[in-house]
């Protein structure tokens, strides 16, 4: 019986040993899912994330990448081989070329909860407009609050949520520089001298959204949108626009509700910038369209070891 009961205890500790036993990914065999899916961009292989949080943020990097062309690699995992953070990101860039090449817009978000680091590591070309006090901040207050509760699903959004509003005013074409519209109407500066910044700001939110991406003209308009998700308090619908000048269609995804606007406080999740700016184009008059899924790539982006990590 005491034999028994041995060998028992024998494999009863071996299974939680192996069980227990968690993964250090290294370089080499962290899953890359944009390469399989190119609507993908959160590696979440330990299961850290909830669906509802990785496809969240899939819709936010998705429709930055078509707006501005700057590819974001997001991982969330619970250990990494060697433990440097630092490292480990670099290596990422240096070998998958994350970003455009030329323009090395490449962002790497880097989530180890065993180590309890978060790290924002950036690409040569978007060191300008998020330098590493811009990095540290949008960790400090989005996300660290958060990961200090093992909140992972909110601290990972707030921050990505935050990244993309910075990350708004970065021109594809002219990367050292702010974006300008080119004939910017004069109406803009009359009502932020009548009415003050808020009621500009809206107008101008509004002016954006109907900018074509083909045509540039001012000129989209919806015609149908549908639900594809909820999560909590918000919904993720797909909304489909059609320019009235060149008679161009295209989609997108938008977030509705949740805490998009509260991006001012500690612990919020601060604003949804994916939705109006992004988007699938269809092609015009009898295009084809862009379609979906199917294995993504990366452009050759270079990293410098700009960017930051924070302790939580």
């Amino acid at each position: 019986m005491k034999r028994i009961i041995s060998i028992s205890a024998f494999f009863l500790s071996f299974f939680l040993l192996f069980t227990l036993h968690v993964k250090a990914y290294t370089v080499d065999d962290i899953p890359m899912v944009h390469l399989q899916n190119r609507m993908r961009y959160v590696s979440n292989p330990d299961h850290i994330l909830s669906e509802q949080a990785v496809t969240a943020m899939d819709t936010i990097l998705y429709n930055l990448e078509n707006q501005k062309g700057i590819q974001v690699a997001v991982f969330a995992v619970r250990e990494i081989s060697g433990g440097s953070v630092f490292d480990f990101a670099q290596q990422l860039g240096e070998k998958y070329g994350i970003g455009q090449q030329g323009k090395d817009n490449g962002l790497i978000v880097l989530l180890v909860t065993n180590e309890r680091k978060i790290r924002i590591h950036t690409g040569y070309g978007l060191e300008g407009v998020l330098p590493d006090a811009i990095t540290k901040r949008i960790q400090s207050r989005y996300m660290v609050p958060f990961f200090k509760n093992e909140d992972w699903d909110e601290g990972m959004l707030a921050g990505i949520k935050a990244i993309r509003t910075y990350l708004n005013d970065y021109d594809p074409e002219n990367p050292q520089a702010s974006h300008q519209e080119e004939g910017f109407p004069i109406e803009l500066l009359i009502v932020l001298l009548v009415f003050g910044i808020i009621p500009v700001i809206i107008w101008t939110n509004n002016w954006w959204k109907r900018r074509c991406p083909k045509c540039h003209k001012h000129t989209l308009h919806e015609v149908s949108s549908h639900v594809i998700t909820r999560y909590r308090n918000s919904t993720i619908e797909v909304v489909v626009m059609r320019c009235s000048h060149c008679h161009a269609q295209f989609s997108f995804r938008r977030q509705r509700g949740g805490d998009d606007d509260d991006h001012h406080h500690t612990t919020g999740s601060g604003p949804f910038w994916g939705g109006f700016m992004g988007g699938t184009f269809f092609g015009g008059r009898g295009g084809s369209s862009g379609g979906f899924g199917g294995g993504g790539s990366y452009g050759g982006g270079d990293f410098g070891g700009g960017g930051s990590e924070s302790d939580f």
